[in-house]
Order: structure tokens, then sequence, then C-alpha cells
């Protein structure tokens, strides 16, 4: 089963663009993250509807963050690319007339439910600003060695 990288990619965008002075384009931020501008820009479409970034077209455009990321938990960026299943886990049959399976998938249900709540309470106690902490440092150290920023 293929893994959903949308929130991994939206955190990443959004801490190499506080990083950055001034708007930066899909096509600036896209060989950084090492990701195509067009998937670039899909991600970046939700962040902005959600009001944590903004985007200006033309010369001199391009996106920037206009909320503070002290103030902006995972939680919101995870809801504002549209949150997907955490697991892959579903029914055999959902509208199963037996009593058994019936049982079955409330138990099921009930554990993907608690476990849903479990990592969307986890992301909505950590700020974005959070995760610059213990990565500016080295982020800093790896732009300034001439290195690409992604890494």
């Amino acid at each position: 089963m293929r893994s959903d990288n949308r929130l991994s990619l939206a955190l990443h965008v959004l801490l190499h663009m506080s990083e950055h002075d001034g708007p930066a384009t899909s096509e600036e931020l896209g060989p950084r993250l090492g990701v195509n501008a067009v998937v670039l820009r899909r991600t970046l479409a939700g962040l902005r509807e959600a009001g944590i970034v903004s985007s200006v077209k033309g010369h001199g455009g391009g996106w920037s963050i206009v909320r503070d990321l002290t103030q902006v938990t995972l939680g919101d960026v995870h809801r504002a690319i549209g949150s997907s299943a955490l697991f892959g886990i579903g029914h055999r049959d959902e509208a199963t007339a037996c009593p058994i399976e019936q049982a079955v998938n409330r138990t099921i249900t009930g554990a993907l439910h608690a476990a849903t709540e479990v990592f969307e309470s986890a992301l909505q106690s950590v700020a974005v600003a959070d995760l610059l902490e213990g990565g500016r440092k080295k982020f800093r150290e790896h732009a300034h060695s001439g290195g690409q920023s992604h890494a």
C-alpha cells in the first residue's frame, strides 16, 4: 500500500518557506524539496484555503506564509491538506447481514476511531514552529555549506 506523504510535504515546505525572505515560487521551492511544482501547488492550495499561506501571481509573486507558525498546529495543516485515513484497514462487507461480522465491523471501527483521535490529538499539541527548533541550526549549516536545502 502506498503511503500518503502530503502532511510531510506540507510541513516540509512551510518550514523552508519560513526560512525564505519574501515570496517563493513553486518552481523555486519544488527542486529544493525534490517534488514537482504542480504537486507542490496542489499542496499549497489547501494551505491557502485554510489561511496559512497566500499566493500572488506575476513578477515578484509567489507563496508566502501569512499566519504565525507558532499559532499553526500540525493538526491545522493536516486538516488543511485534506486528512486521509491513517490505516488501510476496513470491513470485508459494510452491509453484512451476519451478526458476527457486524460485531467484527463495530470493533474494528471503534479501534480505528480511537487511534485516529490519539493521532489528531498529538498533531494538535505541536505547533509548526516547534519543528524549526531542532532543524534550524542544521538547515543553516547545510545551506551555508553550499549544499541544496533539501535533505
